[in-house]
């Protein structure tokens, strides 16, 4: 009975060891974004291909995500009447409002910081794209081979949709955030618990010898 316990308690142990070491992973990337009124939805096209009208709110947000059903929306609650009120229209163009969000320090690439939100009025031709909009207020802009979107006024300066673990220090530490310690959780407890199916293993191995004996 002891050693059958043993053996369960040690399978046990290797699946929960097994969950607590799994690392969730996302993607560290400028998130694109349209709004009607106060809500903001994931855009369904990329910023070289949509065409906003003329008073749409658009918005950028650079955080770390596993995908577009979890990605951080842009913060800020400013409208387009709010945004463009300096910008007045003008024939043959047309004003796009833009909010730029550029996360937060979790979220920061290695050895950078986030600049501070902020909102801009981008006055461009009447068929111009979200792309160009951003060109005009935000530069300067860097997109990979594959037009992916992967700096906004230069921010980050490196990366480009990087990989990367949620449990990394680059996207979980804050600054006045102590170094990792040993606080009893998988490692220690996998190694307890060895240390107990040991104890009890010795336990079988001693009740054999004695049943033996009484038998001889």
């Amino acid at each position: 009975m002891i050693r059958r316990f043993a053996l369960l308690l040690l399978a046990g142990l290797v699946l929960v060891a097994g969950a607590g070491q799994a690392q969730a992973t996302g993607y560290r990337y400028w998130s694109f974004w349209d709004r009607t009124g106060d809500q903001w939805t994931y855009a369904t096209q990329g910023p070289s291909m949509a065409r906003p009208s003329d008073g749409d709110v658009q918005g950028f947000r650079f955080s770390v995500s596993e995908d577009s059903g979890d990605a951080s929306q842009p913060r800020g609650t400013a409208d387009f009447a709010t945004i463009c009120a300096k910008t007045p229209a003008q024939d043959g163009r047309k004003r796009v409002a833009l909010v730029l969000d550029f996360g937060t320090a979790s979220d920061a690439p290695s050895g950078e910081t986030p600049p501070g939100g902020r909102t801009a009025c981008a006055r461009v031709a009447s068929d111009a794209t979200t792309a160009d909009a951003l060109a005009a207020v935000a530069g300067p802009l860097r997109y990979d081979t594959n037009a992916l979107l992967c700096a906004i006024a230069g921010y980050p300066r490196t990366g480009c949709g990087e990989q990367v673990s949620q449990q990394d220090p680059t996207t979980t530490a804050a600054p006045e955030q102590k170094p990792a310690q040993d606080d009893g959780g998988p490692k220690t407890g996998l190694v307890t618990g060895i240390a107990i199916v040991a104890f009890l293993g010795a336990a079988a191995a001693w009740q054999s010898r004695r049943r033996r004996n009484a038998n001889s």
